[in-house]
């Protein structure tokens, strides 16, 4: 071991060694990073303008917005400077750096969904209690304790990648220091990075995944029992966009990082792609419009209170009969 070179920078893999489809790739890639940039920042700009926007909802696309912005500015920018040069390397503290910030926002975001999922599940299911449930101080503390542990999640990944030993080869088969590429490349034990990297998949993600799933189907048991067809589209129509945006990150998230490791260097790669590229462009598509138009969904909560409140009192006129 003491024979062998340490490694000080990552060679990072491209999609293609062809300067004209480089240069193609660039543009693309360029184009999908500026769309992405303003989409967000539209939806945040307007949910600060925009009074009727205050709401624990918006206040929550607010930050998943910011860290879409995060997470496509850590990994995006580098990806675009390797397709114009040569040498396409990282350094091995620029490499601990975008592995803080990727599990920062990857670890984040899962729970500002999760958090979506229950404000949803609390307007819908149980309007009634809405606004104590969802008031100002649980949405923050729900925010920050999101921040927290994505802050701790990437903290204890950061340091205890840091502490191992590369002695080459130094190619990584991804545009960005990921982890699990990253670590096929240790010449030290990683069973404790491993062993962190699955506890929060298995342990946290997959909580968050169940926790989401059992939220929507309460709330799509409650959606079918209102009367009005307008009421459930527009019930659905606050769904669906969501349900989109968690299955896709999700979705993409878990297959890039169960995939095997004899998989191509061209399939990781692409799957990379979707994973780390796509996702933030479609979540500023999807909710875009329905931010820069949220007045649309205040009759949405008026229908379902208006239902419910009818409920409750059919109820009390039926045990007041009996």
């Amino acid at each position: 071991m003491e024979n062998q070179t340490t490694v000080t920078e990552f060679i990072l893999r491209n999609l293609s060694s062809d300067p004209q489809m480089q240069i193609f790739l660039f543009s693309m890639f360029l184009l999908i990073y500026i769309i992405t940039l303003g989409s967000n920042i539209v939806i945040m700009v307007v949910i600060r303008a925009d009074s009727h926007l205050h709401t624990p909802m918006y206040f929550f696309l607010f930050h998943l917005s910011f860290l879409d912005i995060c997470y496509s500015s850590v990994t995006v920018p580098n990806m675009l400077m390797n397709f114009l040069v040569e040498h396409k390397t990282i350094s091995f503290n620029g490499c601990i750096v975008q592995i803080f910030f990727i599990s920062l926002s990857i670890a984040a975001e899962i729970f500002i969904l999760t958090a979506m999922a229950y404000d949803r599940y609390t307007a819908i299911c149980d309007p009634l209690r809405y606004m104590e449930r969802m008031s100002k101080q649980i949405c923050v503390q729900l925010v920050s304790g999101a921040w927290t542990i994505g802050f701790f999640h990437a903290l204890l990944n950061t340091v205890f990648t840091s502490k191992l030993r590369f002695c080459g080869p130094n190619e990584i088969n991804h545009f960005s220091c990921e982890l699990p590429p990253l670590l096929q490349r240790s010449c030290t034990d990683t069973l404790t990075n491993q062993t962190v990297l699955i506890a929060f998949g298995v342990c946290v993600a997959l909580c968050c995944f169940a926790f989401i799933t059992v939220s929507y189907i309460h709330i799509f048991s409650a959606v079918l029992k209102i009367p009005s067809v307008e009421g459930r589209h527009k019930a659905f129509s606050t769904c669906l966009p969501y349900l989109t945006v968690v299955m896709l990150f999700l979705g993409t998230g878990i297959f890039s990082y169960m995939m095997p490791t004899s998989a191509s260097a061209f399939k990781q790669y692409l799957v990379a792609v979707f994973y780390s590229v796509v996702p933030p462009l479609i979540n500023s598509i999807i909710y875009r419009r329905f931010s820069l138009r949220g007045k649309q969904w205040t009759p949405l909560s008026e229908d379902i209170l208006f239902w419910q409140r009818g409920l409750v009192a059919r109820i009390l006129v039926w045990e007041s009969a009996n």
